[in-house]
């Protein structure tokens, strides 16, 4: 039985982003910067018009949500040891003795407990699945944050 699926890893589906991460427990990386890119594989069954998906449904969300990070300093917001806090101006990070301060048009506040690239394809993934508004019988996204290092999260 064949099984069906379509791929998106277009050009114009990267983002360049600020970031930081902590790993070993309090080891802090310093803040530094990625050209993301970001590829899509949508799996499951042939629809009546013999599609797994619209091409340009996937392609226009996706475009969307990458466009929502393109520039900004990413942040992390349910870590256990970067507190973040915003206002209405500006953004506070901090690490044990570390402190950052961005304006507030700068960052995007993610809700993920690390800015890895695994948890950024996990991010992106379920804005996916939200803007197609759609059960998908099986979704990877992929996020290459230095030309051929990739975060991988599956559905």
């Amino acid at each position: 039985m064949p099984t069906f699926a379509i791929q998106l890893a277009k050009e114009q589906f990267v983002f360049s982003a600020a970031h930081f991460i902590t790993f070993n427990g309090n080891v802090c990386e310093r803040l530094h910067g990625h050209n993301y890119r970001v590829a899509v594989e949508i799996g499951g069954a042939l629809d009546e018009n013999h599609y797994v998906h619209d091409f340009i449904a996937v392609r226009d969300a996706l475009l969307a949500i990458v466009r929502t990070l393109d520039h900004h300093v990413l942040l992390p917001t349910t870590h256990p040891l970067i507190k973040v806090s915003a206002d209405e101006r500006e953004v506070t990070a901090t690490f044990e003795e570390r402190r950052w301060v961005f304006p507030l048009e700068d960052c995007v506040l993610l809700p993920v407990a690390n800015t890895t690239a695994e948890l950024l394809a996990k991010y992106i993934g379920e804005q996916l699945k939200t803007a197609l508004g759609v059960k998908l019988a099986a979704l990877e996204v992929r996020v290459d944050e230095c030309d051929g290092q990739w975060g991988v999260c599956r559905w």
